[in-house]
């Protein structure tokens, strides 16, 4: 078996569209490559005519030239639906004018393939009301690689000190888009004084997004993207993600992997791995996201509940358990 695992752009330009960003995306792609190794199945990054399976993560236009390519020689394609017109829309400006074009686009692109991996039941939901047959869409994690994410005291000290931390810090990790609820996270830090709020994430321009606004809380950080995602995620006491839109939210499982208290927005993505009250809590607006953080700061025996139901999260997905199915579906493609 030999696999083609191609991520478009990945090496344009020197892979200016992903240095110094961080997506979930990008974790995904390196957990598949991790995957295959560990699976010791051979695979190629780019186009390999000895493959048996091509597996695609971004379906842009080079990706539809490859899947052309491999259906034309009898290969079989799988796609990766790390993209839903849900929350595509959501992430620049001008998306949400492209949206209606992106849906056409995805259900003609996605229809094309042999296997599509959704990253979670919700995306594989979206995709059937698109028109898609359920029978070709699977569920598969995007999973988390415990060797990267873990509680790490001496990164814990040393950022801390880096950044003058000496209270609870309630913070969150990703790009500094509104749909990750940036107004939410703003509006916790106003009502919580007292603690720290820092968010680590890609920046960007105002041409791109919405800008922050000019005055911050004072409690309040954005330190742009940072190279050592583990140090970031050990700095956090509190794992705050507000989001309003996700195909799973990889952030949470590598929070989970650190052994952090989680709380997140009460949305649809998170059913059924994320349950309340055992290794996460749900909130479904500002008011339920000021009682969660006032109940995890003032019951310890609460916040020890919810990290170790986030540790037992965080097993369950991490990639070698994960492996056994992957390595099964890959199986039954090619029988």
């Amino acid at each position: 078996m030999k696999i083609c695992l191609y991520l478009e752009f990945y090496n344009f330009w020197g892979g200016i569209f992903f240095k110094n960003i961080g997506t979930g995306l990008l974790s995904s792609y390196e957990n598949q490559k991790i995957a295959l190794h560990d699976l010791r199945i051979e695979f190629s990054e780019k186009w390999d005519d000895s493959c048996d399976i091509l597996q695609i993560n971004t379906p842009w236009l080079k990706s539809l030239w490859f899947i052309k390519k491999a259906k034309h020689r009898g290969k079989k394609v799988i796609i990766w639906s790390h993209v839903t017109v849900e929350d595509f829309k959501q992430v620049f400006r001008f998306n949400k004018y492209l949206a209606p074009l992106m849906k056409k686009y995805l259900k003609y692109i996605y229809g094309l393939a042999d296997l599509v991996f959704c990253p979670s039941e919700y995306t594989k939901s979206l995709l059937v009301a698109y028109g898609l047959s359920a029978e070709k869409l699977v569920v598969q994690s995007n999973g988390v690689n415990l060797k990267i994410f873990y509680a790490d005291q001496k990164k814990r000290k040393k950022w801390r000190k880096k950044y003058g931390y000496h209270k609870t810090v309630i913070g969150t990790v990703g790009l500094v888009i509104p749909r990750k609820g940036i107004d939410t996270f703003l509006a916790m830090a106003e009502k919580f004084p007292e603690y720290e709020f820092v968010w680590f994430g890609k920046i960007y321009n105002k041409i791109m997004v919405k800008s922050l606004p000019k005055i911050l809380p004072s409690n309040v950080k954005f330190t742009g993207f940072v190279q050592d995602s583990l140090a970031a995620f050990n700095i956090i006491d509190i794992f705050i993600f507000p989001s309003y839109e996700e195909n799973q939210g990889m952030v949470i499982l590598e929070a989970a992997a650190v052994g952090l208290p989680i709380i997140v927005r009460d949305i649809l993505t998170y059913v059924p791995w994320l349950k309340n009250n055992e290794n996460c809590l749900k909130a479904k607006n500002d008011e339920e996201f000021a009682i969660c953080i006032k109940n995890l700061i003032s019951d310890s025996k609460l916040k020890t509940r919810l990290r170790q139901g986030a540790l037992i999260l965080a097993q369950n997905e991490c990639i070698k358990v994960l492996n056994r199915k992957l390595f099964s579906t890959y199986q039954d493609l090619l029988k």
